[in-house]
């Protein structure tokens, strides 16, 4: 095969490399004008932690405080808050997007902050968060004794006041975490008091508002789905099943 000349070789591979680098370089700098733009006119608004263009053309998402989700144009000149919606495929591409960026991986989840409630052979994992002044939780509690074979994670999650933190206190530096919350949550006999180390519960709302917990009881299960509210046993059950 006869070779191209080196010059001509030369010409073409720089031409292939800057079509390649051209819209790298365009990125970058609508992402440092949008940041500037952003900063300047918006001086409220939180730290810009990544800017990425969105599936509709044109439109840049704008993301801040982890999994908070704004959109813009090219300059920063317009800033939209609000759902981004596939007509097409009817899908809601901001609620996906919150989702994945507020996903919990159940093999990382902090167990050192929570303490564990263990029936029959143990085998399935589930992690609840949970306010002990929380009354769907109580409710919640009385229902998931009818699970058996399971391993509970319990984060106490105080975020209803001053009084669910001092129970959460006392449950926590009781002798027995899992016996102190449960006689209060199922037999509504309140945690004596007690003092220890409690900066794993700061550290379960820090986490929460991380990972968006708005609300209790939230359950995680071992394959990382996550289920809001007071759900009954069976659909406990169910999605234990599911989960293997």
């Amino acid at each position: 095969m006869k070779l191209l000349p080196f010059t001509l070789r030369f010409t073409i591979q720089s031409i292939a490399l800057c079509a390649v680098l051209m819209p790298a370089t365009a990125l970058f700098a609508q992402e440092n004008a949008i940041r500037k733009n952003l900063a300047e006119r918006l001086p409220n608004l939180p730290k810009i932690d990544e800017v990425s263009k969105s599936p509709m053309p044109g439109l840049f998402e704008v993301r801040v405080n982890g999994s908070d989700i704004f959109y813009t144009d090219a300059d920063g000149n317009f800033l939209i808050q609000g759902n981004l919606i596939d007509t097409k495929n009817r899908r809601n591409l901001t609620e996906e997007r919150v989702e994945k960026l507020t996903a919990v991986d159940f093999d990382a989840l902090p167990l050192k902050d929570a303490f564990t409630i263990v029936r029959g052979n143990g085998k399935r994992k589930v992690a609840v968060f949970e306010d002990p002044n929380c009354g769907y939780c109580k409710r919640f509690e009385r229902d998931l004794q009818k699970v058996d074979n399971v391993t509970i994670h319990m984060f106490l999650y105080p975020i209803l006041g001053a009084d669910s933190t001092s129970k959460s206190q006392n449950i926590w530096c009781s002798k027995d975490k899992a016996k102190a919350f449960l006689d209060w949550m199922v037999k509504d006999a309140t945690p004596a008091n007690a003092t220890c180390d409690v900066s794993a519960l700061q550290r379960n709302v820090e986490f929460g508002k991380k990972y968006r917990i708005t609300g209790t009881p939230t359950l995680i299960f071992a394959d990382g789905n996550r289920v809001p509210g007071a759900i009954p046993a069976a659909q406990v059950e169910k999605f234990l099943a599911e989960a293997k």
